[in-house]
């Protein structure tokens, strides 16, 4: 393991899929990245306002702050996108040989309606990719 992206959003599962990159990173001496992506839908209302850029800062805001607290700096990433499909080319296209991603839990229906992202970079990344639970 030599390059690490995580995927960070704020939320409990993310948290733990920070927190198992961080031990790696340390562990394997890797580089680290954090990646939270705004949301872009297409249609009406592409961007929705309750998840826009400004959040998306906040929250790798607070990334950087449990970073520092472990003594880790790492490169922000602010891409937008579909949440899934940008993570699995930020990966191919950064040279990260390992991703992390948080799962949420979401039963079969859930999973249906509104996807899941984990699900998704595990079955569509060319690297190795760890899901955090």
């Amino acid at each position: 393991m030599k390059r690490i992206l995580v995927a960070y959003d704020g939320g409990e599962p993310a948290y733990r899929a920070m927190e198992t990159a961080i031990d790696l990173a340390e562990h394997y001496g890797a580089d680290l990245s954090v990646v939270s992506v705004v949301p872009f839908h297409p249609g009406r209302a592409p961007v929705d306002p309750w998840d826009d850029a400004a959040v998306h800062a906040e929250i790798l805001q607070e990334a950087k702050t449990i970073l520092a607290e472990r003594g880790m700096t790492a490169d922000l990433l602010e891409p937008i996108g579909d949440p899934a499909s940008t993570i699995e080319r930020l990966a191919d296209d950064g040279g990260f040989d390992t991703v992390v991603v948080g799962s949420r839990g979401l039963n079969p229906l859930s999973r249906f309606l509104q996807g899941s992202v984990s699900g998704h970079v595990a079955t569509h990344a060319h690297a190795t990719v760890v899901v955090a639970r």
